[in-house]
């Protein structure tokens, strides 16, 4: 876990979460309707957002090379890049889309990338936040190839592919991710089973946290962690367009009607 402990001053205003926008599946054209309704999202929470947290699989696939990044995605990159010239704080956590991101968003953009959980203060609560994936109980499959595609060895050698070539296999892999065959209705509530929910259970033993924000299981959730404490789930925006507002006193999980 990222030691970073950030503190976020309100003033009268809200802290935004989002996750699993997952931009470029499963097509061009569906994605292009669903970047412009983020974008939407975006300019409705402006003129009241402390902060934005982006909590991972924003991009289905993202890999930097040295001097290329991934076409596409434009009209999104330029919308955060304008809400940070209005000196809005936004903050980027990977997930197992996008966990190739080096530092095109921190230098170009002014937005620093997390790649682990962190906790931030805000209006004197805590909150851990992080995209959720390879955490908690089982899952044993996946944190095998996420040890695998993080190994610096294996990025280096997949960084010797033409990209053309690099996107199309990236692409083809995505075309079995959850969100891709959403039909397949694999994102359904596990109960006591829930791996994220289990682990915030856990942390919360070692450590107490106000809140614990996660995102992955493409689950809309809100779930008690111990007396005082909650677990929310931020769900996706392929089917569901759903973030979360806190303001200090109270967490909502909303809905995006635009």
């Amino acid at each position: 876990m990222q030691s970073s402990l950030l503190d976020f001053p309100l003033n009268g205003k809200k802290l935004y979460f989002a996750s699993d926008f997952h931009l470029g599946a499963p097509n061009e054209a569906e994605s292009k309707v669903r970047e412009k309704r983020i974008i939407r999202w975006l300019d409705s929470i402006a003129d009241d957002a402390a902060a934005i947290l982006l909590v991972g699989d924003i991009f289905d696939f993202w890999f930097e090379y040295g001097q290329v990044i991934p076409k596409g995605f434009i009209p999104f990159i330029s919308k955060i890049h304008q809400l940070r010239d209005r000196g809005i704080p936004i903050l980027f956590f990977t997930g197992n889309h996008d966990l190739w991101m080096k530092d095109y968003f921190t230098i170009e953009l002014g937005i620093p990338v997390y790649t682990h959980p962190i906790e931030i203060q805000v209006a004197g609560k805590s909150i851990m936040v992080g995209h959720g994936d390879g955490l908690g109980p089982g899952d044993n499959s996946y944190k095998f190839l996420k040890k695998v595609f993080t190994n610096p060895v294996a990025q280096w050698l997949f960084r010797w592919l033409h990209p053309d070539l690099g996107m199309k296999i990236a692409k083809a892999w995505s075309g079995h991710s959850r969100i891709t065959n959403i039909e397949k209705d694999e994102n359904h509530f596990l109960g006591e089973d829930e791996w994220l929910w289990a682990y915030c259970k856990e942390l919360e033993e070692k450590k107490h946290h106000d809140m614990y924000v996660f995102g992955h299981r493409h689950l809309p959730l809100e779930l008690k962690v111990g007396s005082n404490s909650t677990y929310f789930n931020l769900g996706e925006w392929v089917t569901q367009n759903t973030f979360l507002s806190f303001d200090g006193k109270e967490a909502k999980l909303i809905t995006f009607e635009g």
